[in-house]
């Protein structure tokens, strides 16, 4: 009499399982690509909102967020100087940027609250006495808790920084336009009644030491973005056209692994700091891009890694206004090696880069945000930049010398975006 078989044989078992480890393999990059896929588009959902915050903002105040905004104190009688109050315990010394502005414009009323209001609390949530001053401390101060909130609207779901070294990250910076240079500083130009100052704000009581005309002039040739620091920049200001003119743009944040997008190299031969190569980010800025490993072309050589300060890293504070943390230049292509000044408040090459594939995100001053190529037409990367003192100096206004690329972080250049991108 024959016995029924009740179950599988060894065979047959190894079989299925083979059959599923297959089926897995071949599922398994789908749902990553479909995951990142989710990840992009929620970034740039992100995006959007902070554009909707900015026209709301602008609809307001009838100008944008100031990159460099907030409390300020002065320097024994020299005036105002943006360089000092990094752990200034009392004053941000107008080193704010302007995610902080937009806050109660992207339903982050709580948080504005803590900052725009003198707070009797550190971040561990001991008390402070005295209370911590209206607008914050130093952007440096980790035992500030609003500097060091993670705010999910200025986080890309792709970028995966998190903790220390940084404080509060941001993967959303201000353009500042095809050029870097005197992007680390105020704006230089003066009001309708003559009592400017080089920190770009109406106060008579606060000296400047230029000429005030020649400061004009400066501003006019370099400040060529969207954003110019410490000045209220309005939509009016903006004559290439909302629709082709970058405001702000996708960068990743630091993890502290050498990458030449992300961490900024201070020796003097891997940086602008050497007095003998003064400059050499100005003259050339593809320059530092010499100094990527061939072997992993994504991240600095080994001597250059070696002098990179930890707490400097890209998007490491979205309260900060200074190049490294907030500001973005459309120079470089999407996703290049940055050209260091060498520390975190000095004049750099600072391309968008992102952990997504092939690209970035960029938001427009129409509030439409892009997805812009690694590969857009940007011109000779190796052209010296637009700048005050170049020989001969360049003239206001002047086309940018990075293509299609440069055109779009040019608020005021008359040049005509003809093409999809």
């Amino acid at each position: 009499m024959k016995r029924n078989r009740l179950a599988f044989t060894l065979v047959e078992l190894l079989v299925v399982i083979a059959i599923i480890g297959v089926l897995v393999g071949l599922l398994l990059p789908a749902v990553q690509a479909a995951r990142e896929a989710a990840r992009r588009m929620s970034c740039s959902n992100n995006f959007k909102q902070i554009g909707l915050g900015i026209h709301n903002y602008h609809s307001a105040y009838k100008n944008m967020p100031v990159h460099g905004c907030g409390t300020y104190r002065t320097r024994g009688g020299q005036g105002h100087d943006l360089w000092d109050g990094q752990n200034d315990q009392n004053s941000i010394n107008m080193r704010g940027s302007f995610l902080i502005a937009l806050l109660p414009f992207i339903e982050q009323q709580a948080l504005w609250e803590q900052v725009s209001n003198p707070l009797a609390v550190n971040a561990d949530g001991s008390p402070k006495s005295p209370p911590w001053q209206a607008m914050g401390p130093g952007p440096a101060r980790a035992n500030y808790g609003p500097w060091v909130t993670e705010n999910p609207t200025y986080r890309c779901p792709s970028d995966p920084g998190r903790g220390l070294p940084a404080l509060g990250r941001t993967n959303y910076a201000a353009c500042m336009g095809d050029s870097s240079i005197m992007t680390r500083d105020a704006a230089i130009n003066v009001d309708e009644t003559n009592s400017g100052n080089s920190n770009g704000q109406v106060n008579a009581t606060l000296p400047y030491s230029d000429n005030e005309s020649r400061q004009a002039e400066r501003s006019r040739k370099v400040h060529r973005g969207a954003f110019v620091l410490c000045k209220q920049m309005k939509f009016r200001d903006i004559l290439d056209g909302l629709a082709n003119t970058i405001v702000a743009g996708e960068i990743a944040t630091d993890l502290g692994d050498f990458d030449a997008r992300t961490s900024l190299p201070r020796n003097d031969n891997y940086s602008d700091r050497a007095a003998s190569g003064r400059d050499r980010c100005f003259r050339d800025p593809a320059w530092n891009q010499q100094h990527v490993d061939p072997e992993r072309p994504q991240f600095w050589v080994a001597a250059a890694q070696a002098g990179i300060n930890p707490t400097e890293g890209r998007g490491y504070r979205w309260h900060d206004c200074y190049p490294t943390f907030s500001q973005m230049h459309t120079i470089l292509s999407p996703n290049s090696a940055m050209c260091s000044g060498g520390r975190g408040w000095n004049d750099s090459v600072l391309p968008p880069s992102s952990r997504h594939q092939g690209g970035v995100h960029v938001l427009m001053a129409d509030g439409a945000v892009k997805f812009v190529t690694d590969s857009i037409e940007a011109g000779n990367k190796n052209h010296p930049q637009v700048s005050y003192s170049n020989n001969p100096p360049s003239a206001a206004g002047a086309a940018s010398f990075y293509g299609l690329w440069g055109a779009l972080g040019t608020r005021a250049s008359k040049e005509v975006i003809s093409e999809e991108f």
